[in-house]
């Protein structure tokens, strides 16, 4: 799967064969094929494990008991980790989707609505805690702290010019104090 990732990155899903895989790894077709049945299973399996990892370690931090402010801080931080450890799935699954089967498509859509619904339940928690703005739309804004994170995949280095909790921090930072509560 690693191989496979690092030629789905390089030279994209459409252009990457099953010969360039099982060359990259010295093993014949049919070795790829007693793992995978198709380079679509390969690519699904990819974003089913991205997907599964990233709604169990947010379930860890929804069952805290920190207020709404610092779960969505945990969240960020989750996202933009997890782009700086694992960058290359974190690639292939953002730019990738479009290559998997409806029905695979729509499974893995709706474990990322998901995960966005749950970042929907924290701003909805902070809003009725009054830690967020009333007017608050939960479901707009969680779209843009899945937007500003997840674009972070394009161009985040790590090593590069910010750590990935420096820029956790800044983007924390431009979130919260857009949706706190307005000071009269």
């Amino acid at each position: 799967m690693q191989q496979s990732i690092a030629l789905f990155v390089d030279k994209g899903y459409s252009a990457t064969s099953i010969q360039d895989i099982v060359d990259a790894l010295g093993v014949t077709k049919g070795s790829f094929y007693y793992h995978y049945k198709s380079k679509e299973a390969l690519l699904m399996d990819i974003h089913r494990q991205y997907i599964d990892e990233l709604l169990v370690r947010q379930q860890s931090i929804l069952r805290g008991a920190e207020p709404a402010k610092e779960k969505l801080a945990e969240i960020v931080r989750l996202l933009i980790g997890d782009i700086e450890k694992q960058g290359a799935i974190a690639n292939v699954y953002f730019r990738e989707l479009r290559h998997l089967k409806e029905e695979n498509a729509k499974a893995i859509r709706a474990k990322r609505a998901e995960f966005r619904e749950q970042i929907e339940s924290v701003l909805i928690a902070g809003i009725e805690s009054g830690e967020f703005r009333r007017e608050l739309n939960p479901k707009m804004t969680a779209f843009a702290v899945l937007g500003v994170t997840n674009w972070s995949y394009q161009w985040f280095q790590p090593g590069g010019e910010l750590s990935a909790g420096e820029l956790a921090g800044i983007y924390t930072d431009f979130i919260l104090h857009g949706i706190m509560p307005r000071q009269t």
